[in-house]
Formats: C-alpha cells, sequence, structure tokens
C-alpha cells in the first residue's frame, strides 16, 4: 500500500503522518493542494491535521475548493480509502464527503490531551482489526471538535454503522466525562455510506511508538492495510 498525504497552506502533521506510516511499512508521499493527481485504486488518502487556510472563515471551509479534493472526491466515489484525521476531518466535512460539522469546543477552549477511542462498528478498513471494547489510547488537539448534526443523521449513522469511534475511558466504558469536547453521543470518528472514508478528531498519528508515550494509533493503519490484503 501506498499513501498520499494531502497538504494545504497551514497545514503541519504532515510529517507525523508519513513518520507514522512508516512505522508499519506504509510507503507515502505529499501530494500539494494545486495539484491534481489520479490515486491508486489500493492507495490510502490522508488529509492531515493543521489550521488549513489559517482556519479563516470555518476550519476546513476554505480547502473544499481546492483542486486536490476533485481528485480525493473521485478516489473516495469509487471506493478508495480516504482519512481525515482533525482539520481534515472538518475538510470532509465541509466537502460533503461527511456529514455534521465541527463545532467549537463545548468548553470554549483548545483541549491538547489524552483521549481513549473504541470503536463503535468492527466492519470497516479502519476498525475492523480492533478488538470489541478495546480502549486506544489516541490524543487529540483541536479548538473545534464538537461534532453536531441532527438527530436524524445521528440516527442514521447509528442504524448504518457509521459511527466509528466514541470517546471512552481507559476501561472502553463511554461515559459523559469521557468526553473532551461535547461532541454529540461522545462520537469520535465517523464513516461515509460505503465505509471507506473516515474522519475522526483525534490524533493517530501521534501515537505509534513506545517513545511517544504508546502505539495505539497504529490498529488503524493496520487495519487499512489488512483491508486490502497486506498481513498486520
Amino acid at each position: 500500500m501506498h499513501a498520499s498525504v494531502v497538504v494545504f497552506p497551514g497545514t503541519w502533521s504532515d510529517g507525523d503522518c508519513i513518520y507514522a506510516l512508516g512505522t508499519v511499512g506504509i510507503e507515502s508521499a505529499r501530494v500539494w493542494h494545486r495539484e491534481s493527481p489520479t490515486f491508486a485504486a489500493d492507495e490510502l488518502v490522508v488529509l492531515p491535521g493543521g489550521f488549513s487556510y489559517g482556519d479563516y472563515l470555518r476550519c476546513g471551509a476554505i480547502a473544499r475548493f481546492s483542486p486536490v479534493m476533485d481528485a480525493v472526491r473521485a478516489h473516495a466515489e469509487a471506493g478508495g480509502l480516504v482519512i481525515g484525521i482533525c482539520n481534515g476531518f472538518q475538510i470532509l466535512c465541509e466537502a460533503d464527503l461527511l456529514p455534521g460539522v465541527l463545532m467549537r469546543n463545548q468548553s470554549l477552549q483548545f483541549r491538547c490531551m489524552p483521549t481513549h477511542l473504541v470503536a463503535a462498528n468492527h466492519d470497516s478498513p479502519f476498525t475492523q482489526g480492533i478488538a470489541p471494547g478495546q480502549a486506544l489510547a489516541v490524543p487529540i488537539s483541536h479548538g473545534e471538535g464538537n461534532y453536531f448534526a441532527d438527530d436524524e443523521t445521528l440516527d442514521m449513522l447509528e442504524a448504518e454503522g457509521r459511527v466509528a469511534f466514541r470517546y471512552a475511558d481507559a476501561d472502553g466504558n463511554v461515559t459523559l466525562e469521557a468526553n473532551p469536547n461535547g461532541s454529540l453521543r461522545n462520537i469520535a470518528g465517523i464513516l461515509n455510506e460505503g465505509r471507506n472514508v473516515l474522519g475522526m478528531m483525534p490524533h493517530p498519528e501521534r501515537a505509534c511508538e513506545a517513545l511517544l508515550g504508546g502505539d495505539d494509533g497504529n490498529a488503524i493503519w493496520l487495519s487499512a492495510l489488512e483491508s486490502v490484503g497486506v498481513p498486520a
């Protein structure tokens, strides 16, 4: 598997993503937002964290118009794997590749802290290798990570198994106290209808080796590898 890491003006987590992908054997390269590539069918496209276009207007609202997003959309519609992390999640929502919106944290504070996640769905390329109830230690770093959608959309996501991750405590219990930003239903990540596009606020690339405090984030990359037939 090869990965393309998309870089917008203001992106800063591209290097972290490339490093983390390399730790599980995924070669990757940067793609500048002005480019219009054709991604390979088995390619992983990563929209990393940062502050694209300085987060002016709304987070991700300007990046959605970058030329590369036409290629990202085409890749997603063809069933290719796409993951948006933090600002990447915001961009995917603004581009209508995922439903809902990311709002200001309920605390109105920027939160950079450890969190735990549990997979709410194990039937996706990004979660199939994660054990039921397994709590993943993956940090957050955002000011606008409060996931919001209307009740109809939330119920649809639940019914279709498209909630990928929820915030939980270290034992895997989904509780209000474990929710760091006010996201409805403790949602930390969601999937598109085809389950090949994942948006998540926590940063798996910051949990890729013991030296950094743990490697739980690698479970997501390893699941993606397994989904294309590469043994973990």
